[in-house]
Formats: structure tokens, C-alpha cells, sequence
């Protein structure tokens, strides 16, 4: 779960390479969160991040059935293209070159799940290839995930349920918004809620302030989180905020209400037929 909150990732599809530099206390540590990016291909971007969501997705399937799991994946082109609700038309597989070498490129330093204050330092997959016929037609891919992230997956702590609708929403703070929500829960009877300034220094986002609440309220009018309903409001100290609360928490007569969507799937991605497993 922990992917799902902290700011790992470029909420922008333009090139960042501006590090993002994290820090919150939590009880009598501080978490660190600290992302760097390769000059020439940019930070990893939240829809980068759709293809490690797939591997964990893998993984969690593997040991459900009892498969032996591994770091290292194979994949055809047109399998995860589909896991992850992407079109499976040729320039596809140009996109997905680039978010590899984005997440190959791209060095998180933290210090969640680490013993002490000194910070572990990893990319987000070792190692890849895409490799093509004599035709330029795509083979499959391979990469390996970091260790930091398959402990991370096998000991349940990366691991939450969303819903597949996810794929399909295409904003970067809308995106990272429901991995928010879905991280909180919203189950709660009076739901959650963040200050605009929290929710802005959570998402490492280099937007302005002002600007990046503009995006938020624009999040907000579209309703469009599967399971989740936003309402803005002022706190007691005149602080604009976000409440989430699951839509079947809310009550029947609610305009947002809606019945608990099943089934859900684990981390995001459901094994499709003949869909690929860890090495």
C-alpha cells in the first residue's frame, strides 16, 4: 500500500526531471521519499507505474495458486497491453519502450520499511528488453522488478484491491487521487478528508498550490473515481478541503450512492487467459 500514497511518480505526461523531495513524520520517524530522474528520459509517470501494478497483480496470482514467483517477468506485448486497458495498436509498443526506460531510469531513495533513518536507493526494474522480428514486430518484453518492490508485494504491504475502471482514468492527480482514496479506505461513516496544502505536499506534484486545487475541484465535478464520492469543503480554520467517502457508505438517497462494486481485484490487474506469470 504504500505505493499507493507516497509520491513515487510523475503526475505529469510531459518530461519532469525535477526531483521530487518527500518528507512527513509519521508517529517518531520520518518517512523519506526522494525520486531522481535520468536527464534524457524523465521521470516514471503514473502511467508508467500501470506496468509494475500488472507484475504485483502476477505475482499475488502466482502465490494464490501456488506458483513459484520470481522478479523477473516475460510478457507478450499484446497481454499486458490489455491488462493495463491500453489500445494493442502498433505505436503502443513505443510507449511502452519509453515507460520502461523511464522506470529503469528513474532512482528512488526512502526510508519506508527500512530499519533506522539511512534510506534504501533502487530503480523501479533492474534490467529490460523489447525485443522485434526482422520486421520490427514486437517479441514480448522482459524486466525485472526491484527488490525493494517484490518483498514488498510478498509480504502484503504493497498489495490493495482497486478497481479496473483505474486504467481508464486519464488525469495524473485524478489517478493519484484514488490511489489516496483507496489507501484511506473512505469506508468510514462520516468519510476522510485532507486540506488541499496536505493533499498537494502528498502528491509531490510541482504544480502551485492554487493550481494544482483548480485540478482537484476540476477531479471533483467530474465524480468519475470508480467507488468514490469527493465533496470540497472548508475546515474550522477556513482551510480548503477534500472529503472522500465510498459510495456505498453513502446513504441510499444520496445522489453519489451506489451498491459495493464486486468483485474486487487485487493490486489491479486480473490474470487474463493465458496471461503471463513470473518467471
Amino acid at each position: 500500500m504504500e505505493m499507493m500514497e507516497r509520491p513515487f511518480f510523475s503526475l505529469s505526461k510531459g518530461k519532469r526531471t525535477e526531483p521530487i523531495d518527500y518528507r512527513v513524520r509519521n508517529g517518531t520517524t520520518e518517512v523519506r521519499v526522494r525520486v531522481t530522474a535520468n536527464s534524457e528520459t524523465g521521470m516514471a509517470t503514473i502511467w508508467d507505474a500501470d506496468i509494475l501494478i500488472w507484475a504485483a497483480s502476477q505475482i499475488r496470482e502466482a502465490m494464490t495458486r501456488g506458483v513459484p514467483t520470481s522478479r523477473r517477468f516475460r510478457v507478450s506485448l499484446y497481454e499486458l497491453l490489455r491488462a493495463i486497458g491500453r489500445p494493442t495498436g502498433g505505436a503502443e509498443y513505443g510507449r511502452i519502450v519509453e515507460a520502461l526506460r523511464r522506470l529503469k531510469g528513474t532512482v528512488i531513495e526512502t526510508t519506508i520499511r527500512q530499519k533506522g533513518t539511512r534510506p534504501q536507493g533502487f530503480g523501479w526494474i533492474e534490467e529490460w528488453s523489447a525485443p522485434t522480428d526482422e520486421e520490427g514486430r514486437s517479441l514480448g518484453i522482459e524486466f525485472t522488478i526491484a527488490d525493494w518492490l517484490y518483498q514488498g508485494v510478498l509480504e502484503d504491504k504493497l498489495v490493495l484491491s482497486i478497481d479496473r475502471e483505474y486504467f481508464a482514468l486519464t488525469g495524473g492527480i485524478e489517478r493519484w487521487l484514488y490511489r489516496v482514496v483507496r489507501k484511506h479506505g473512505g469506508h468510514q461513516g462520516g468519510g476522510w478528508g485532507f486540506t488541499m496544502a496536505q493533499l498537494h505536499h502528498k502528491s509531490g506534484s510541482t504544480r502551485r498550490l492554487a493550481d494544482f486545487a483548480k485540478d482537484v475541484r476540476k477531479v471533483v465535478e467530474r465524480q468519475r473515481l470508480p467507488g468514490y464520492w469527493l465533496e470540497l469543503y472548508r475546515t474550522e480554520g477556513g482551510e480548503e478541503a477534500l472529503r472522500f467517502s465510498a459510495r456505498a457508505m453513502l446513504p441510499t438517497n444520496h445522489p453519489g450512492y451506489a451498491p459495493k462494486r464486486l468483485p474486487r481485484l487485487r493490486v489491479a490487474a486480473r490474470r487474463e487467459p493465458g496471461a503471463a506469470v513470473p518467471e
